[in-house]
Parts: C-alpha cells; sequence; structure tokens
C-alpha cells in the first residue's frame, strides 16, 4: 500500500484489496474489546490506503497513455505497441471489475470527462454505467486520442487511414473474442459506434488512394467525341497515367501492413470491386478506338502497348497488397 506507484502493480493490488476486504469481518471476529477495535481499526485502514494507492495508480497509467509522445510513425501503418499494451491491461482490471466498483466508489472518482469526446459512445447503462465501466471508457479514450494524434505523423493520407483502421479493429476484435468483460463494460453502443469508424477509416483510404487513379479511367466526354488521332493520343495518356499511378500505389501499399488477415482480404475486396470493372471499361473502349480504322495492325499493336495489364494481372497483383513487404511491378 505505501510502495511506489507502478502501473505493473496494478492488478496485483487489486486482488490484495479484495482478499483484505473478504476477510476483515474473519479477523473482526478473532478478537474482543480493544483488541478487536485496533485490528478493525488497522484493517481498515490498510484497506483504504490500498484502494487510495490504486486510484492513484489508475490516474498515472491515463497520465502516461496520453503523454506518450513518440514522434516515430509505426512502419506500414501497423498496430501500435501501446494499443497492445492498454488493451492487455484493460482486459485484466475487466476482470476485476467489482472490486475496482468498490475502490472507485469509495473515493467518488468516477466522474471522467469522456462524454464530450467524439470517441466515447455513451454509456448506454447497465455495466457500462458503472464505476469500472466509466474508468475503462476514460483509458480508451485517452488511448484513442492518442492514436488520432499519433496518425498525423503519416504524410499519406491513405497510410492515415490503413493505421487508424488497423489499431481500432484490433481493440474491438480483442473485446469480441479475448475480453468479453471488457465488451460489457463499455456497452454495445460502444462497439457499434466504433465498428462503424472502421468503415470510415476504410472508406478513407479508398478515397485518398484511389480516387485519383479511378478518375484516369472514367469516360469523360471529351475524350468519348474526339474520334480519330486526338481522340487516340488521349486514350493512351491516360492508360500510361494509370499505368504510373498503379505502379506507385503498388511499391508503396505492399509495404503497408493490415495485421489481421480477414481485413486485409475485406480490405483487398473492397479496392478490386472499385478497380476492375473501371479498369475492364476503360480497356474495352481504348481497344475499340485504338483499333478502329485498320486493318494493317498498327493501331492493334499501339493497343496492346499502352493497355499494359490485363484485368488477371491486377487481380494477382492486389495480391500483394497489405502484406507488409514492398514489391516492384514485374
Amino acid at each position: 500500500a505505501m510502495s511506489t506507484l507502478a502501473t505493473e502493480k496494478l492488478y496485483r493490488m487489486l486482488g490484495m484489496y479484495e482478499a483484505l476486504t473478504a476477510v476483515e469481518p474473519d479477523i473482526e471476529s478473532l478478537f474482543t474489546g480493544d483488541a478487536r477495535d485496533f485490528f478493525s481499526s488497522e484493517v481498515a485502514g490498510v484497506a483504504a490506503q490500498l484502494g487510495s494507492t490504486i486510484r492513484h495508480t489508475i490516474d498515472q497509467f491515463v497520465n502516461v497513455i496520453h503523454g506518450e509522445s513518440s514522434r516515430r510513425p509505426v512502419l506500414g501503418g501497423e498496430i501500435h505497441p501501446m494499443t497492445r499494451y492498454v488493451l492487455n491491461y484493460c482486459g485484466l482490471l475487466a476482470e476485476c471489475r467489482a472490486t475496482l466498483d468498490m475502490v472507485l466508489a469509495d473515493n467518488n472518482t468516477s466522474n471522467h470527462d469522456t462524454n464530450d469526446d467524439d470517441h466515447d459512445g455513451g454509456g448506454g447503462g447497465g455495466a457500462s454505467s458503472t464505476p469500472s465501466g466509466r474508468c475503462m471508457r476514460e483509458i480508451l479514450t485517452h488511448l484513442l486520442r492518442n492514436l488520432d494524434e499519433k496518425s498525423r505523423l503519416y504524410d499519406d493520407a491513405g497510410l492515415k487511414n490503413i493505421f487508424l483502421m488497423n489499431n481500432i479493429y484490433y481493440i474491438v476484435q480483442k473485446m469480441m473474442v479475448e475480453f468479453p468483460a471488457l465488451r460489457e463494460l463499455l456497452g454495445d453502443d460502444w462497439v457499434r459506434r466504433h465498428r462503424g469508424q472502421i468503415r470510415q477509416y476504410e472508406t478513407g483510404y479508398l478515397r485518398a488512394s484511389w480516387m485519383s487513379v479511378l478518375a484516369s479511367l472514367r469516360d469523360d466526354a471529351a475524350s468519348a467525341a474526339a474520334h480519330g488521332h486526338g481522340g487516340r493520343a488521349a486514350l493512351k495518356e491516360k492508360a500510361r497515367s494509370f499505368n504510373a499511378a498503379f505502379e506507385e500505389l503498388y511499391r508503396s501499399q505492399t509495404a503497408w501492413k493490415v495485421t489481421d488477415p480477414q481485413l486485409r482480404e475485406e480490405l483487398r475486396i473492397a479496392v478490386s470491386e472499385r478497380l476492375i470493372p473501371a479498369y475492364r471499361s476503360f480497356v474495352g473502349r481504348s481497344r475499340q478506338l485504338l483499333e478502329s480504322g485498320s486493318s494493317s495492325g498498327r493501331h492493334s499493336s499501339s493497343a496492346a502497348k499502352h493497355i499494359k495489364y490485363s484485368l488477371e494481372d491486377l487481380e494477382d497483383y492486389m495480391l500483394d497488397f497489405f502484406e507488409g513487404v514492398q514489391k516492384f511491378v514485374r
């Protein structure tokens, strides 16, 4: 109870507090008179000191999360070590929620400031409105705020979204699979809200990384109306632009890492659902225009030269994305 504050001791201190308060009536029953009063006072004093140390340790833990200010982005947008540590820590604390409720309620320390934060999904009643539930939301709110700050270390907007998606997906999956007690403390509304954020970051990634690429494949009115040499020149330029953009994305995003296999596959599918139909349509238009008006095969060879990738090529290349190993187009 009098030791130096250390977050690694918190789980054990909660166990000590629980054990001490559980045996307090038995200790009192061993004595009478002044001795009983003395031992009762001693046990109550130690329990109170343990409770105070636990509360201050939690405050220190929150401050450590809030103040973690490393300026080196995680390579490839992977899960931040802080996220893993905090989730595992909260999972252990959630297993002691009954004792944590006693400790926090004793000092009325559950007046947290998360209600005005965008990341807090609200209580929703039940376990999530208990002192331990509010404590868990406060800890995770500080974690999410810090992750937001760290996402700004990435210059690429697409990678910023991958980083946030990786980390929030990890948090939600950990609660669903390994830490049901933590999920109950946070509440279903919190989980739904953050699942929705994963989808928002996915959309943000698709817009940041692929909007300009897909735009180069669109059939605009000018190129559709410009038959002949002018139209062919425009399509050739579009093809060159797409080839260069795709190769750059392949080079950079094969080095990005989506850690969870299911999320990685979902993201590849989301890209393919937008890329493949747009490219199929572009290839059809291009070949029709580039090969029209010639029986010599000159324009046919021109089409083959500029339409560099087949649909099967793109589908194969997409399998290399988000593996965390940088590659170049072969």
